[in-house]
């Protein structure tokens, strides 16, 4: 660095911005090096450790306990860690939603399928929505990036004022889905702009994977939200997912999780605690070691 002020990194580390997989505190590495070969007297590495021992049970506990103190997340929310990314999720988002007791007796009460309203505000959004288009979803397109005055041209540089949003009719919308942070094109939306924006019966999914810890976000006004860890939490492989209770509620209708594959199920994964099979192990101690942090 030409700045002689700002120190070096340790260890002849670079300077690391990248969008994922990012930087993880030197202490946090320091922790994970001490404890590779023989995690606190156990005699293995969390790596070869089973995710049914005891200890591992601690691990994955405190992992949860310490994001929830961090992002002081209610206790009628659940906290699930997950594989398959932010791109896993666009699907599982949409899925989960349309088999939750609420949004099925909501589509009955409307007496067809309910619209789930999309912003695309860069790459991601616009991801989660060709994924909704392509499961048979109809979605409701509120915002499409920002139009040129000058000649038309749809871009990815912000967003418009809320009074030229297209924001389905409350008793016709399942859910609000949206992207806070847009690595590609750069768009960051401010905390609470879309859930000032939405009415507060439609709930809110929100992918917050490359800026979730990075500032206070009030949980409890979210339906659910979704994130990766690599871009702001962790090392690549587990997605964290933070949903509100009473959208894991199902009725007895089979036809409700009949083409929901068990791997994107939020309910399947609640109730066994994250770990109906082997989740990814390392990566949430690693996660669980930065939330600490």
């Amino acid at each position: 660095m030409s700045d002689s002020s700002i120190p070096e990194p340790p260890y002849d580390r670079v300077w690391n911005f990248s969008a994922g997989p990012s930087a993880l505190p030197v202490s946090v590495l320091e922790q994970v090096q001490r404890d590779l070969f023989n995690y606190k007297g156990h005699g293995m590495s969390v790596m070869e450790m089973s995710h049914r021992s005891k200890v591992y049970g601690q691990i994955i506990g405190n992992a949860e306990a310490t994001l929830r103190r961090v992002l002081k997340i209610p206790d009628n929310y659940s906290v699930l860690f997950l594989q398959g990314g932010g791109t896993g999720e666009f699907a599982a988002a949409y899925l989960n939603l349309f088999a939750s007791k609420a949004v099925r007796e909501k589509q009955r009460k409307l007496g067809r399928q309910l619209n789930c309203d999309y912003l695309v505000t860069g790459s991601w959004s616009k991801g989660g929505l060709k994924e909704v288009q392509r499961l048979g979803g109809q979605p409701n397109v509120v915002v499409n990036g920002v139009t040129s005055a000058e000649n038309g041209e749809i871009k990815y540089t912000g967003l418009p004022p809320v009074s030229k949003w297209n924001l389905g009719k409350p008793e016709e919308t399942a859910f609000v889905y949206y992207c806070e942070n847009e690595t590609i094109h750069g768009v960051e939306t401010p905390s609470d702009f879309v859930v000032d924006a939405v009415d507060p019966s439609v709930p809110v999914i929100c992918d917050m994977s490359s800026n979730m810890l990075s500032r206070p976000v009030d949980v409890s006004r979210f339906g659910a939200i979704v994130a990766g860890a690599q871009k702001n939490m962790g090392p690549a492989g587990v997605t964290i997912v933070i949903v509100r209770k009473d959208l894991l509620e199902r009725d007895d209708d089979p036809e409700a999780i009949r083409n929901l594959p068990s791997v994107l199920d939020w309910c399947y994964f609640d109730a066994a605690g994250s770990m109906p099979h082997t989740p990814p192990t390392f990566a949430i101690y690693v996660c669980g070691l930065v939330f600490e942090w």
